[in-house]
């Protein structure tokens, strides 16, 4: 008797992306467009209103959803159950950095022609799974955003091959030091490793869990008066 073969194969589908967008009443020349992702298993609207408490009101925030839904609950979910999104699991990781860079692309791409903004007032926010992925971003896209600030995320573990390029734009990275998912010795490693293809990282370590850093407005803020500009 023969034995079926079995083969996996893939194809393309059109799939419908979301962000949720705030826009100031009054825009100026200090205005920036901030591209933010939230972490796993979490929505847009916590990552706009996280992002919002260390961002001057000036700013345009678009918050991402990521593209893989999920129910966040523990057994089967029901009708009370809450959505919760992430941006890939490592199986499929290839495909997901793929479609993270199209996202943000054509997410960039739109805003910037709305809102007549240049590239280099464009700035990308990344709490917990995305910081990496915005990290392949920029080290893959150079010139597409002016800074990037990262919030309790990783580095890539390839981050230091050749494939990534030299990266113009100034890094912020802030990392907690009791963070259950990136031990202190680790990331005490991070500004080193990212200055393998960025010339400007700016890194700190602060108290507490991996929870996002609502009280680093001072730190976020300086930081960008210091790339951006003052006021």
């Amino acid at each position: 008797m023969s034995i079926p073969t079995v083969e996996q194969l893939t194809f393309g589908a059109r799939l419908e992306c979301r962000y949720v967008l705030q826009i100031p009443p009054d825009l100026d020349q200090k205005s920036l467009l901030i591209i933010a992702l939230h972490g796993y298993s979490s929505n847009p609207e916590v990552m706009l209103r996280l992002t919002s408490t260390i961002m001057h009101q000036r700013h345009i925030i678009a918050a991402l959803q990521a593209p893989n839904q999920h129910y966040v609950v523990e057994g089967l979910p029901d009708s009370k159950s809450a959505p919760g999104y992430n941006w890939g699991i490592s199986p499929h990781w290839e495909a997901s950095v793929r479609l993270h860079h199209e996202m943000l692309l054509t997410s960039l791409t739109n805003l910037r022609e709305r809102f007549s903004i240049a590239k280099k007032r464009c700035l990308l926010v990344g709490f917990s799974q995305p910081v990496g992925l915005n990290y392949r971003f920029v080290g893959t896209h150079t010139g597409e955003v002016g800074g990037v600030i990262g919030l309790c995320g990783g580095v890539p573990r390839d981050w230091e091959q050749d494939k990534y390029k030299s990266v113009t734009a100034p890094l912020l990275h802030i990392s907690r030091d009791e963070d259950e998912f990136y031990p202190v010795e680790l990331v005490k490693t991070f500004p080193e490793k990212l200055r393998k293809h960025a010339g400007d990282v700016e890194f700190h370590l602060l108290p507490g869990p991996h929870r996002f850093p609502s009280k680093a407005g001072g730190l976020v803020g300086a930081w960008m008066d210091r790339v951006f500009g003052g006021g």
